[in-house]
């Protein structure tokens, strides 16, 4: 079981620093992760709030996680493979489609208990935090200046999904080629966008408090 929040910023200097700050450490330098999303051409992983992916970064990995209860937790299991063509051919050989394609740029930290990314995504920069428990993360967000009513729960597709109606986008992907040439001032849209998300989604949990 893991635990996972992700924060929005506008850029990722400061929090870098402030990272050092508090005593984490580098474990990974930034790198470039291509993702690929499957899931069965009705769409039951995602019913499931499930996800099978698999990843081209430092190493290749097939990664299947699913929600548990609160959106915070997930069981995960992960496995590395070996040759990721392969790999994907083997699952749409099992009857599973490739619904998305995403890319990042990320680097890995370590804090205590916890690893915290600095992801850098076409449509904005994140920071993300996973830990063994909710009050590590909790813990680790606080340390790091984050208000915890701001965090936020959706994957980056579902992220994706929110610019991409804003902006009228004809990209079907999130990758950066896709967002290479922008039109003048989509970049305010995009922050816009993304700070709409995060307040709606703290009215949603006043509204169920």
């Amino acid at each position: 079981m893991e635990y996972e929040v992700k924060y929005h910023l506008p850029h990722l200097a400061g929090i870098r620093k402030k990272m050092l700050s508090r005593g984490g450490w580098l474990l990974s330098p930034r790198f470039l992760e291509r993702n690929l999303r499957f899931d069965t051409p009705e769409g039951s992983l995602a019913a499931q709030q499930a996800i099978l992916r698999l990843r081209q970064a430092r190493r290749a990995t097939l990664t299947y996680k699913r929600a548990d209860g609160q959106f915070e937790a997930r069981h995960e299991i992960e496995v590395e493979v070996n040759d990721l063509a392969a790999a994907a051919s083997l699952l749409k050989s099992l009857g599973f489609v490739v619904t998305s394609r995403y890319e990042k740029y990320r680097e890995v930290f370590a804090m205590e208990d916890v690893q915290v990314m600095l992801d850098e995504l076409p449509y904005g920069c994140f920071v993300e935090i996973e830990g063994p428990s909710l009050e590590s993360v909790r813990r680790a967000s606080q340390a790091l200046g984050f208000d915890w009513e701001e965090r936020i729960q959706m994957t980056y597709l579902d992220l994706f999904i929110h610019v991409k109606a804003r902006l009228a986008l004809a990209a079907e992907h999130p990758t950066f080629e896709a967002f290479g040439a922008l039109p003048d001032g989509a970049k305010d849209l995009i922050e816009e966008t993304l700070r709409d998300v995060v307040k709606r989604k703290e009215t949603a949990r006043e509204e169920k408090s």
